[in-house]
C-alpha cells in the first residue's frame, strides 16, 4: 500500500482513508438508531411501583416490576404507585340539627401490585378522583348526618370509626385497601362556636353555683352536728351533775336522824327565841325541845 504524503505534511485523501470515515459515519449513525430505540424499549420502573403494559392503550396482562425492563416500541408502560399513600379531604357536611360542619378527613391508602392492571383497566390511573374522593364525601357526610353538632365534638373517635368501617367496605370493591384513617378537624360556624361556647360557660357557672351550694350545705350541717355534739355534751353534764347531787341528797337524807337534825338546829340557831303573835296580841314563846 502506498501512502502519498503531501509536501506540507497533511495527511492524505485517498480512497482507503474514504472508506473509513464512511465506516465511522455508518457506526456512528447505528449507534445512534440504537440509543433511540432503546430509548422506546427500555423503561425503568422505580421502586414502590409497578408498570402496567399496553399495547396501543389495551392491558395486556403483563405487569413490570421495579427494576429496568424492555418492551416492543408500540408498547407503553403505566406506572403505578403501590406505595401507602396519604391524602386529606376537605368537606362540608351538615348535622342532624342542620349545623354546617367542615372537616378535614386524612386517609391512608395502597393498591395490591396483583389489582394495578385491574383498577387501570376498570378505573384508570386517576383512580383517587375517581373513586376514593367520591366515596371519602358520601361515608363522612352519610355518619355525620346522624349526629348533633355537639355530639360531633365530643365523640370524634366513634365517628372517624364509623366512618373508616364503610369508607373500607366500599372501596375493598375497587381492589383499594384502607390502612388507616382520622379526622383531624372539625369546624363550625362561628354562630354556633359563640353558642357552644356561651353554653359552655353556663354550664361552668352553674356547676360553681351547685358547688358553692352544696359546700354551704355541708358546712351547714357539719355547724348543726357540733352544735348538737355540744348540745349533748353539756345535757349529758347536766345529767351527771344531777344524777351525782341525788345521789349525795340520797346519801346524806339516808345518814340524817333526830339527834343530827337537833345538832344541826343547835349549830343554827343565833340564840333568839322565836316568838309568836296570838289573837289577842299576846306573845308566847315556842318550847325549845329538851335533849337527852
Amino acid at each position: 500500500m502506498n501512502i502519498n504524503m503531501n509536501m506540507n505534511g497533511s495527511r492524505p485523501t485517498g480512497p482507503v482513508f474514504r472508506k473509513a470515515g464512511k465506516t465511522v459515519i455508518k457506526i456512528v449513525a447505528v449507534l445512534i438508531v440504537a440509543a433511540i430505540v432503546a430509548s422506546f424499549c427500555a423503561v425503568k420502573i422505580p421502586t414502590g411501583f409497578t408498570g402496567v403494559v399496553t399495547n396501543f392503550g389495551k392491558v395486556t396482562g403483563r405487569t413490570l416490576d421495579p427494576g429496568l425492563h424492555f418492551k416492543a416500541p408500540w408498547q407503553n408502560v403505566v406506572k403505578m404507585d403501590t406505595r401507602i399513600q396519604v391524602k386529606t379531604v376537605d368537606l362540608s357536611c351538615f348535622s342532624s340539627d342542620i349545623q354546617e360542619v367542615i372537616v378535614n378527613y386524612a386517609l391512608n391508602f395502597q393498591i395490591a401490585s396483583r389489582d394495578t392492571k385491574t383498577i387501570y383497566s376498570i378505573i384508570g390511573p386517576d383512580y383517587y378522583n375517581v373513586v376514593i374522593v367520591p366515596n371519602v364525601a358520601e361515608c363522612v357526610k352519610t355518619v355525620c348526618a346522624k349526629y348533633n353538632a355537639e355530639d360531633l365534638i365530643g365523640e370524634r373517635a366513634a365517628l372517624a370509626n364509623t366512618i373508616e368501617d364503610m369508607l373500607s367496605d366500599k372501596l375493598a370493591n375497587y381492589n383499594i385497601t384502607v390502612i388507616s384513617t382520622s379526622i383531624t378537624d372539625i369546624d363550625f360556624k362561628d354562630s354556633f362556636t359563640d353558642a357552644v361556647e356561651a353554653k359552655q360557660v353556663a354550664q361552668q357557672n352553674k356547676l360553681r353555683a351547685e358547688t358553692e351550694a352544696q359546700q354551704k350545705i355541708v358546712e351547714a350541717e357539719a355547724a348543726q352536728q357540733v352544735r348538737k355534739i355540744n348540745a349533748d355534751a353539756e345535757a349529758y353534764e347536766v345529767k351527771i351533775k344531777a344524777e351525782a347531787e341525788a345521789e349525795a341528797n340520797k346519801k346524806i337524807s339516808e345518814s340524817l336522824n333526830e339527834q343530827i337534825l337537833q345538832k344541826m338546829y343547835y349549830d343554827n340557831w343565833d340564840g333568839k327565841l322565836p316568838t309568836v303573835m296570838g289573837g289577842d296580841g299576846a306573845m308566847s314563846l315556842i318550847e325549845i325541845p329538851a335533849t337527852d
